[in-house]
């Protein structure tokens, strides 16, 4: 059985992040190491219960489901084809490794969301001088990624709004104007 918006078979879920709490911010040691948090918040499906499962580090995959919910609003799923060892060997070394699905798809994972119209670098541990994402998308009002206010991440950190973990950050002429919106995001592979 699937999961709607990520498609058919079975998923493992990884991480569950809270954009209003610090544990999974771009800093985060939870990012770089083998530890487990709060596993029991991997049982208790798609709830507010953040968790770091030992799947993060030992499970091999091919696609990725990201999924956001704001509130008590529909939750927003996007498919990223993706082979790894695991998403500790994507992300713990700290390494940029980019992606390619567009602007228009980190979108979806939040309906009302924001993004400038410049740079647009994606992908796994993006920093874009003064922001960084571990999974995700910054953008720029100017043509190039020096000074980017505008992000859709998982593990963000940095301007415009460093307390926003997880959800859309945007300043200085987003394309939907600006935003502070914290979301629950939920990470799962197969």
């Amino acid at each position: 059985m699937g999961i709607d918006g990520c498609g058919p078979g079975g998923w493992t879920p990884v991480m569950k992040i809270d954009g209003r709490k610090n544990n999974f911010g771009y800093d985060s040691r939870y990012w770089s190491n083998n530890d487990s948090f709060n596993p029991q918040g991997g049982t208790t499906g798609f709830d507010e219960s953040e968790t770091k499962l030992p799947s993060y580090w030992s499970t091999p995959f091919s696609k990725i489901c990201l999924r956001m919910k704001v509130g008590d609003g529909t939750p927003k799923f996007i498919l990223m084809d993706k082979t790894a060892d695991s998403l500790y060997s994507l992300i713990a070394d700290g390494k940029y490794r980019p992606t390619t699905l567009g602007k228009d798809t980190w979108k979806k994972l939040i309906e009302t969301s924001s993004l400038q119209p410049y740079c647009n670098k994606e992908g796994f541990n993006s920093i874009c001088i003064t922001a960084k994402a571990r999974i995700g998308i910054h953008a720029n009002q100017e043509n190039n990624c020096n000074s980017c206010d505008s992000r859709i991440a998982f593990g963000g950190a940095g301007h415009p709004d460093d307390s926003n973990k997880c959800g859309n950050v945007a300043s200085h002429n987003g394309a939907a104007g600006e935003r502070r919106i914290k979301a629950m995001g939920y990470i799962l592979v197969q």
